[in-house]
């Protein structure tokens, strides 16, 4: 592979060129009016995988958006990776609070991205580091340099669950037979500090309504005489933290995974400036659970959020109503031990709990997965630590992220073979944010690094 980077670098133009045309199609998956275009970009993966040197391409049916799967197979006896991504993304709302249209990718020089990102909806997550294994595929079938065998599973649910997922990996066991899975959907600690995350958070996710009365009322003939949903969910909510910002689900922590003071003071070895995080943010002051760092509250420790409220009237003007209903939605990220569905269900029973009289609440679960810790003294990981180090000249640092990828668990258990997530992303490219984007440093040090993984992979692995 010691022509690689000669490779990367020649064909640089046209691999951003072809990321930017996927950019280009809004393949958000949460709403039904872009369903065409989540179809097409799957069939754009199709003809990207089969360009890039794929024997067999197809796109799988499920019950809900299509699964891509291609293969290339040079030898049984050879090990076999099989790629994980998904090619939808999240909505772009608020539109208003883009720079830039988020489907018409622009490439923009940025403090931390001098030599150029792009900006566009799902440029990061995980368009971007999706497309990163395509080109890497192309570059070693171009070359005659793919070491071993390859598999891909490309999906277009992850931003709403990876519902079909399960569906499609109980009927297909044989076809996705792996000896490890790599995926691309997380990030490392900084450009010139690579890292691999070697854990995931686990998520409940959860909508709650919230009813008073059997119509909207006037405020000034009923205000003070009846619960206003609003006013009251507001308050159900936050009794869901005391004043440390611990949370008050009976039963919440039982089963966390607390790690040993040696495990937390490795973890605090990773760079990491507060300051720099505050600025970033344009924060005064971070804000979290009491006793724990900033590092450990979004890695180690499980957390309950809202991540959306409404109820009553929110246009222009004034209209003086008590609403009749209230809603939120709310995602819990879990540690180790933590089972979401029994989480959900202790979310639901408490939050029942504490409705007052004259409301009714109605608790629907929405989807969740379980967290994920995956070794670091396993062939798999050092392959990756290998090809880290060859690329970036310096060790990657294990770490934990605070994200949640709920279909990692499941592969270990229905594949039962594990992950390596080699990440590219950084924090500040505001993935699931208005503004989201990727480095093209970045992108292109993807390309250079994922083939270095199938070389020391099956050098360490071959039978």
């Amino acid at each position: 592979m010691k022509n690689l980077d000669k490779y990367v670098e020649e064909n640089k133009d046209r691999f951003i060129e072809e990321l930017i045309d996927l950019l280009k199609i809004p393949s958000v998956s949460a709403d039904p009016a872009y369903k065409k275009d989540v179809l097409n970009t799957a069939e754009a993966v199709k003809n990207a995988l089969k360009e890039a040197g794929c024997d067999s391409v197809e796109i799988c049916e499920t019950p809900g958006y299509p699964i891509v799967f291609g293969e290339k197979i040079i030898d049984k006896d050879l090990p076999t990776v099989l790629v994980y991504g998904h090619y939808d993304v999240q909505p772009a709302d608020p539109i208003e609070l883009w720079d830039s249209p988020p489907f018409e990718p622009v490439i923009k020089n940025t403090k931390v991205h001098p030599e150029g990102a792009i900006f566009a909806r799902g440029a990061c997550d995980d368009k971007g580091q999706m497309y990163m294994h395509v080109k890497a595929l192309e570059y070693m079938t171009k070359t005659g340099s793919l070491p071993c065998n390859v598999k891909f599973m490309i999906e277009g649910e992850e931003e709403v669950g990876s519902e079909s997922l399960g569906w499609f990996i109980e009927r297909n066991k044989e076809k996705l037979a792996n000896d490890v899975i790599l995926i691309s959907d997380t990030g490392m600690i900084a450009k010139d500090t690579p890292s691999i995350t070697t854990g995931l958070r686990g998520l409940s996710y959860v909508e709650v309504e919230l009813t008073g009365p059997n119509r909207d009322l006037h405020s000034g003939l009923y205000g003070g005489a009846v619960a206003n949903p609003i006013n009251v969910l507001t308050k159900m909510i936050a009794s869901l933290h005391d004043e440390n910002n611990h949370i008050t689900i009976p039963g919440f922590y039982d089963k966390v995974d607390e790690l040993s003071d040696d495990e937390r003071a490795k973890m605090a070895e990773a760079p990491f400036s507060i300051e720099k995080y505050k600025e970033a943010l344009d924060i005064e002051d971070v804000y979290g659970e009491k006793g724990y760092s900033t590092n450990e509250r979004n890695s180690i420790r499980p957390t309950l959020d809202v991540n959306g409220i409404w109820g009553g009237y929110i246009g222009e003007g004034a209209k003086t109503v008590i609403a009749s209903k209230a809603f939120a939605k709310i995602s819990m990220r879990l540690v180790p031990n933590q089972d979401w569905q029994e989480i959900t269900e202790l979310f639901k029973k408490h939050f029942e709990s504490i409705a007052p009289k004259g409301t009714r609440v109605l608790v629907k679960p929405h989807h969740g997965g379980q967290a994920y810790v995956t070794p670091i003294d396993t062939v798999e990981y050092q392959a990756a630590s290998n090809a880290y180090k060859e690329s970036f000249g310096k060790e990657p640092i294990p770490q934990r992220s605070g994200g949640s990828i709920p279909i990692v668990a499941l592969f270990e258990k229905q594949l039962k073979s594990k992950t390596i997530l080699m990440g590219f992303g950084l924090d500040s490219d505001a993935i699931h944010s208005p503004n989201e984007h990727f480095g093209i440093w970045n992108y292109l040090k993807g390309i250079k690094t994922i083939p270095l993984f199938y070389k020391h992979f099956t050098e360490m692995t071959k039978k």
